[in-house]
């Protein structure tokens, strides 16, 4: 075998490395708290509608976020250059959105505040303030460590947490299928009538099609310095790898949490999913199985934690690079850490509006994103993704308004598109928007060759 073999097969075996490395590690920042509770509730209710519901829940919750990962990696390097084809204004206000909304001010302070409650609280028999504190400097000390130098975070994650967060959810999953008996429970609510849309909701609401907005910037950076400055098809294709991996455990993960659902006695009688898991431990593995449980809450907090850290701290580097990616780490790491002592409830209050008004910004720039991408080399896709995206932020920001009962003479106007009951009122006009503004690029184009 000649040297230069030898070489391009080491090549070819690091990149196999780093890709599933990177795979994991995108995994794992997507696996929060809110991703290990929803499937047993949605697999609890969905009772025989399970297999509707589920794909209804894959769709949302894995579907979505993939192409999201893939949408990054087509525009560029981060939500910033995707959103930015919206107007300078409008690609930094919503980038700055996106960010402190899942970062420092609602997500990074729930992965704290989860942990202790779930995991920890229940060990130490006490929810005292002191206690909180104590474990949230602790929690916030270690995910400011392992997000101190980016370009270790691959490693951390994909190399040392996320395999030990799947061996624990392997054996959780496992030992519940193994020994806990059928469920033939009846669907109950919106599960009963339309479970694909309730499944479909379920994963909406897991906040993972935005927060593959904020990752991609990690996926694409990692790529970018663990290959030396890859760029073009050559990274979306090893991104959009990437995303698919991740996707695939993260659907697989779904399913069995959703089965543990499914089949616990009475667990239609749970409200929370975290409760749910609980139980399902103790009752497969005794009194390990709430130290197993407690370690797959922490573990998987953990890892979302240091992936947002990073996430965050990143962008606002790129978009203010005068204060190092370190000063607003520990900026951000600090906010996180008195939120989730103070507790989350005022935060809840106001992030869940914001996250809400988000979202069917965050999904029309994805799909606007992807599906003119092979348009863009033969003409300028300009008034598509604005009039689309555009409608898309007036629509969720009226819709918004009117939950808080503000400006609630707009819902007449807003009632007549379809879905609007269940939030997705905002589809019909933002596709019609954005067919409006492909004829007009087209239109635009044909007079600039005439």
């Amino acid at each position: 075998m000649t040297e230069s073999t030898t070489t391009t097969q080491s090549k070819r075996s690091q990149g196999t490395g780093l890709l599933i490395a990177t795979s994991l590690t995108l995994f794992s920042m997507f696996f929060g708290a809110g991703n290990l509770i929803f499937p047993p509730i949605m697999g609890a209710n969905s009772g025989s509608h399970f297999n509707l519901a589920m794909i209804g829940f894959l769709i949302g919750g894995v579907a979505l976020p993939v192409i999201a990962i893939i949408a990054i990696a087509l525009s560029g390097s981060d939500l910033r250059d995707l959103s930015g084809r919206g107007g300078k204004f409008f690609g930094i206000a919503f980038s700055c959105m996106v960010y402190l909304s899942i970062g420092a001010f609602y997500a990074l302070p729930r992965t704290g505040a989860v942990s202790f409650s779930t995991a920890v609280a229940p060990l130490i028999h006490s929810t005292a303030f002191v206690s909180s504190l104590i474990f949230n400097a602790c929690f916030f000390g270690v995910a400011l460590f392992l997000s101190w130098n980016p370009r270790q975070i691959i490693h951390h994650l994909g190399k040392i947490l996320t395999p030990v967060l799947l061996v624990l959810l392997v054996l959780l999953v496992f030992l519940s299928l193994a020994k806990l008996p059928p469920s033939d429970a009846a669907p109950v609510g919106q599960y009963a009538s339309a479970p694909l849309t309730a499944g479909l909701l379920d994963g909406y609401m897991t906040m993972d099609s935005i927060a593959a907005l904020a990752f991609g910037i990690i996926v694409v950076a990692s790529f970018d310095q663990g290959e030396g400055g890859l760029s073009g098809i050559k990274l979306v294709r090893k991104t959009s790898s990437a995303g698919v991996i991740a996707g695939i455990l993260l659907g697989l993960v779904y399913v069995g949490l959703g089965l543990i659902g499914h089949v616990i006695p009475n667990g239609q009688g749970y409200s929370d999913g975290a409760a749910l898991l609980a139980d399902a431990s103790r009752i497969t593995m005794g009194t390990a199985g709430q130290v197993v449980f407690g370690l797959i809450v922490l573990t998987a907090c953990m890892t979302t934690a240091v992936g947002l850290l990073a996430a965050t701290s990143e962008f606002f580097e790129r978009l203010i690079p005068r204060i190092s990616y370190k000063t607003w780490l520990v900026g951000f790491t600090i906010i996180s850490f008195v939120l989730a002592s103070a507790g989350l409830k005022a935060v809840l209050n106001v992030a869940v509006p914001i996250i809400t008004f988000l979202y069917p910004i965050a999904i029309s720039i994805i799909f606007v994103t992807i599906v003119t991408h092979p348009l863009r080399y033969s003409m300028r896709i300009h008034w598509t993704f604005r009039l689309g995206v555009w409608v898309a932020s007036l629509w969720s920001l009226l819709t918004t308004a009117i939950s808080l009962g503000i400006l609630t003479f707009a819902s007449p106007l807003l009632a007549w598109s379809p879905g609007q009951d269940l939030q997705l009122g905002w589809v019909l006009p933002s596709l019609g928007a954005a067919l409006l503004g492909l004829f007009t690029d087209i239109v635009l184009s044909k007079r600039a060759q005439a």
